[in-house]
């Protein structure tokens, strides 16, 4: 039996627990919003299709039935829109993360907590700080879905599994994001010698452009906000994933925005390297061998987090 809360249901919060129903990975989720009525028709809605699925009791609460979760989601904040910055809603989703916080701990204080309202690094920084719980059990959905999309579109490329690709885009989930170009491959072949290395292929590989992968990556979320007024699917299947990563007892690494303490000369922030997560939670880094202009990059991504939380009020 796994339990799981998720606070907010607006887009994100809502497609986490369609998502999370249907991938089996919990046995019973609560979901909880300030706008009660909206959760109730919500957790309805993915309740009538529960028979075709593995057993699952979805349904609105309040933070009560958040006691003896496993995991605590918190997707509540005010959603970014069209040509606003990660970074603009500093302030106004902090305060609500701090009303939020002393609730929800009240009642299951033993969950690891995922954070994925926005600016996630920042808030992620404000719950660790906030909340007083080990920071092994505090997420920030951080930069997964960066490299999700990282992946797909390198994938793209070479009409390749997207899971055959090995790249990771680290730092800040925003527009201080960047690509580890020097460690990324597909099955273990440099990218950019991959289409070289091919045998017997009756087709030509276009030549991979880093720029355009990377503006990709970075302008992703901002060009679906503008098409279709929010980004809720692959944020919700990034989330599941590192639920069921926590739920399974396998270790796995993703990249996940954590506290750190001096790694790669960085300390007192929150950003998305390379973690280790499994049922003991964001446990441990791999410090991966970053070239001259991927830690210069790094620096740059924790110097713009630490401007934003230095302009605000915690």
């Amino acid at each position: 039996m796994k339990k799981i809360t998720v606070i907010g249901t607006g887009s994100v919060g809502s497609t986490i627990a369609y998502t999370l129903t249907i991938s089996g990975i919990a046995s019973e989720i609560v979901m909880i919003d300030i706008n009660g009525e909206k959760a109730l028709g919500e957790a309805m809605d993915i309740r009538q299709g529960t028979p075709f699925c593995n057993p699952c009791s979805i349904y609105a609460g309040s933070y009560p039935d958040a006691a003896g979760s496993d995991i605590v989601i918190i997707t509540s904040g005010v959603a970014r829109k069209a040509g606003q910055s990660r970074l603009d809603l500093a302030q106004t989703n902090v305060d609500i993360l701090k009303s939020i916080t002393p609730q929800i701990l009240k009642y299951a204080p033993n969950a690891s907590y995922i954070i994925v309202s926005n600016p996630v690094d920042i808030l992620t920084y404000v719950f660790c700080k906030y909340s007083g719980l080990p920071e092994a059990r505090i997420i920030g959905s951080g930069t997964i879905l960066d490299t999700a999309r990282l992946r797909s579109r390198i994938s793209e490329y070479y009409a390749v599994n997207q899971q055959n690709v090995h790249a990771y885009v680290l730092g800040e989930h925003g527009d201080s994001s960047f690509v580890t170009w020097s460690l990324a491959n597909i099955s273990n072949v440099p990218v950019d010698e991959y289409a070289g290395s091919l045998l017997h292929v009756d087709r030509n590989y276009p030549k991979l452009d880093r720029n355009e992968v990377e503006e990709y990556v970075r302008k992703s979320g901002a060009s679906v906000i503008q098409r279709k007024g929010a980004t809720f699917y692959a944020v919700s299947m990034s989330v599941a994933h590192i639920c069921q990563c926590l739920l399974s007892g396998i270790d796995t690494t993703l990249t996940v925005s954590t506290m750190l303490h001096g790694e790669y000369g960085i300390d007192d922030i929150c950003l998305s390297l390379l973690n280790i997560v499994g049922e003991a939670g964001a446990h441990s880094k791999v410090m991966l061998r970053l070239n001259d202009e991927e830690l210069v990059n790094l620096h740059r991504s924790a110097d713009s987090l630490r401007a934003v939380i230095n302009s605000i009020k915690i």
